[in-house]
């Protein structure tokens, strides 16, 4: 894309102020900025709605609890460690976060949750891998989603530990799709003068940005026909879980969450339940106050809480959820080109454009709630102190037998 036509085009879309700066710029920066352009969507600008969210009827969702699961687990982990067998699960580790949220400077999964020793959150949740590898004989696929920011110094922790004993050629990294961020008024920002404004798409660009990227080929090569996705927020995360897997398959569910019983209304975690009679998540602050607090012979009717921890059937990945997901306005502080200085807000002054895995559990149709015990499964990194912190982590962690 040239000047003249990158000027026309984004006249044609109320972006022409992208240029301002570009007489400025030396040539090799000219053309960074015209690839910018040539390279952002800016399609997902008509989806600039920022009417309130409409929410259909709500009923609470069946669930295999955890004293279901105690019962039924040995038929469970039959079904589940054939297909894990047979080569049909693969792994999806949504690794693109930064650690600064904690005080780090580097990628999430890089920070080290030990105490006497170096125990990376990445080489604790590989040794979760190796636990089920160890059941099955049997190496998974395992594919790491990062972000531009942090890509580079992802693959570079896992060259240098040796990917933690893991066979390298069964571990694909990609980066996560971006789209524009832009002001209230829906005017895209400029991150440098030769700079386009992009962030990660959210979580729910998982698929897209793996078929992006070309990876869908080692999916049909290997005729895998399940994907476990998780995050690496959750040090005592439980991948490729056969006995979830065989639920899932025995339920006849195309999909399926890992879920744990809210410890109270005002927990900060999405609940799952039927929107007009289709499985949903909602988030924590889109719950209705009399729904948040339902009762039923003492428990919370809508208590299951999701962990980020989900399943999903990859020929129903393909056939409903081309191009579908909504996209989500987050109001952020983005940092931007402001009168020729790059200024960094301490408010939100415009929005990133997300999707969010919650809404791809809708698509699937059917959604199995696998209810595990929050001691064993739960142990979010969000903080630095306080709640869902490296504290109540690590305080997890040694009760779960892990040496820090």
């Amino acid at each position: 894309m040239d000047y003249k036509l990158a000027k026309t085009y984004l006249e044609e879309r109320g972006q022409a102020h992208l240029l301002k700066y570009y007489d400025e710029l030396s040539e090799p920066d000219k053309s960074q900025l015209l690839t910018d352009i040539d390279n952002t969507n800016f399609s997902v600008l008509k989806k600039l709605d920022k009417a309130p969210k409409k929410i259909g009827k709500i009923t609470p969702i069946g669930a295999v609890t955890v004293e279901d699961i105690k019962r039924r687990r040995l038929q469970f982990e039959s079904v589940g460690l054939n297909f894990l067998r047979e080569g049909k699960v693969a792994a999806v580790l949504l690794a693109g976060g930064q650690g600064s949220r904690l005080g780090f400077n580097g990628p999430k999964g890089t920070f080290n949750i030990g105490l006497t020793r170096t125990l990376s959150i990445f080489e604790l949740q590989m040794n979760n891998v190796f636990s089920v590898v160890e059941k099955t004989g049997r190496y998974f696929h395992l594919f790491i989603m990062t972000s531009v920011q942090n890509n580079e110094e992802t693959v570079k922790f896992f060259q240098e530990n040796k990917y933690f004993g893991y066979p390298d050629g069964l571990i694909h990294f990609y980066i996560q799709d971006v789209a524009p961020t832009c002001d209230f008024d829906g005017k895209v920002f400029l991150d440098r003068k030769n700079r386009v404004s992009l962030a990660p798409n959210g979580n729910g660009g998982w698929y897209s940005s793996l078929v992006n990227s070309g990876l869908a080929r080692v999916l049909e090569r290997e005729n895998i026909e399940w994907l476990n996705v998780y995050s690496v927020d959750n040090v005592l995360q439980k991948m490729c879980d056969p006995a979830f897997i065989g639920a899932t398959i025995l339920k006849q569910c195309r999909c399926g969450a890992k879920v744990v019983s809210k410890v109270s209304p005002d927990e900060k975690v999405g609940v799952i339940c039927n929107e007009d009679g289709k499985p949903t998540v909602l988030e924590y602050f889109e719950i209705p106050a009399d729904l948040k607090n339902k009762t039923k012979k003492g428990e919370l009717v809508y208590r299951f809480g999701v962990t980020l921890n989900y399943l999903f059937n990859v020929h129903d990945l393909n056939l409903t959820l081309s191009g579908r997901l909504p996209y989500h306005l987050a109001e952020k502080a983005i940092a931007h080109m402001e009168d020729g200085e790059r200024v960094t807000p301490c408010q939100p002054c415009g929005y990133k454009f997300e999707t969010l895995i919650v809404d791809m559990v809708k698509y699937m149709g059917s959604c199995l709630a696998y209810e595990v015990e929050r001691d064993k499964e739960f142990a979010p990194v969000k903080n630095l102190t306080g709640n869902d912190s490296v504290d109540t982590a690590r305080e997890l962690l040694v009760k779960n037998g892990v040496k820090l």
